[in-house]
């Protein structure tokens, strides 16, 4: 655990150097030029290693060749700490080159012996830079933090409305679906008892307009909850493709894998939103006569590609901050570690492709092992 320093405006400094000459240099060097400092020397890469274990140091100054070692395995030692203060090497005996080398490896800056008088002003650069650093850092890892709990969020948001979309499905099924059927069956009986012609005809109008509500209840509910995914992902989709074209009169292609892999229903279900939410923004937007689906599972990597012949979207447009739809997107693949690909192009259409990783198949993890 390291040591409270005793003020907040006394800089603690630790100086591997060998030479007690250069290091009294120093010494006179802060002390003509910093109020308030603490300089500790040390010698030996075992004492090096002590010193950050047991204090806390604001900067460490350190020649370049040591008995035995150098300042980059110096270096190398300091890389176990948590925080690490700046690393300033102060030496005579380094090319400009291994300067250089020794700034590409991390290391806050270098500065020859000779001009040790610009120490002070050295510090308090690094020094800076280090505060700078470490607000950047905090602050890239509470974004990182945010990220992932508006990941967890958006997860638990689509898990949360699949729930509901099917509690709605069931409602629908059970209590208007029922209630629907009853009545047409109903109907059907006074159509055919009815005497007066006048009457048999609204009743067949009602009997119409009744078969309409049920096939809107039905298509709801496939909506709401595909039940069609129990068949399979490919017949999941190619209904959707169906469904797509007797609506818009868009001609719809499905091109499928035909395999008998087992693939998570969870998997399933993004792949089957993502092509629902991708046909209707079609139908919305793309002014369009040609949808090409394409499902592969090659390479142990589950992709669907939706295309259109359409007008393209606009960079502009997908860059909106409302364009909730296309992140939506994004975040339901990244609930199953897939990722979501968008190309479009002016008067040539649009490509929307989900990739979710898939387990290894049998048939890879056999060859892998011949």
């Amino acid at each position: 655990m390291h040591q409270k320093r005793a003020s907040e405006t006394t800089l603690n400094v630790l100086h591997l150097e060998d030479s007690e000459v250069d290091h009294e240099l120093v010494r006179r060097v802060l002390c003509s030029t910093v109020e308030s400092f603490d300089l500790k020397r040390v010698e030996s890469l075992e004492g090096f290693a002590e010193q950050l274990q047991t204090r806390h140091f604001d900067v460490i100054l350190a020649d370049y060749r040591l008995p035995g070692f150098t300042a980059l395995d110096a270096w190398q030692t300091l890389q176990q700490q948590a925080d690490r203060p700046p690393f300033v090497l102060l030496s005579g005996a380094i090319g400009e080159s291994a300067a250089v080398a020794a700034i590409k490896m991390g290391v806050s800056d270098y500065l020859a012996k000779d001009d040790v008088a610009k120490l002070a002003p050295t510090i308090r650069r690094v020094l800076e830079l280090h505060a700078i650093r470490r607000a950047k850092d905090a602050a890239d890892a509470e974004l990182a933090r945010s990220q992932k709990r508006l990941a967890e969020f958006a997860e638990h948001l689509q898990a949360t409305i699949e729930q509901e979309r099917a509690a709605i499905a069931r409602e629908i099924h059970d209590d208007i679906g029922g209630s629907l059927a009853a009545v047409r069956f109903d109907l059907s009986w006074l159509e055919r008892h009815a005497s007066d012609e006048a009457a048999r005809s609204h009743l067949h109008s009602a009997k119409e307009m009744l078969g309409h509500a049920l096939d809107a209840s039905q298509r709801i509910m496939k909506d709401l909850r595909p039940a069609i995914l129990d068949q399979g992902l490919v017949a999941a989709v190619e209904w959707l493709a169906e469904s797509f074209t007797k609506r818009t009169g868009i001609k719809t292609v499905v091109y499928a894998f035909d395999s008998s892999r087992d693939i998570a229903k969870a998997v399933q279900l993004v792949a089957y939103r993502t092509a629902q939410e991708a046909l209707t923004n079609i139908s919305k937007h793309a002014i369009c006569d040609l949808v090409n689906i394409d499902l592969s599972d090659a390479e142990d990597v589950l992709t669907l590609e939706v295309r259109d012949n359409g007008q393209g979207i606009a960079q502009v447009e997908l860059a909106k901050p409302k364009s909730f739809g296309i992140r939506g997107l994004q975040e339901r693949a990244k609930t199953v570690e897939g990722w979501l690909d968008i190309s479009s192009f002016e008067n040539r259409g649009t490509s929307i492709i989900l990739s979710v990783p898939l387990p290894a198949s049998a048939g890879a993890m056999n060859q892998e092992t011949v």
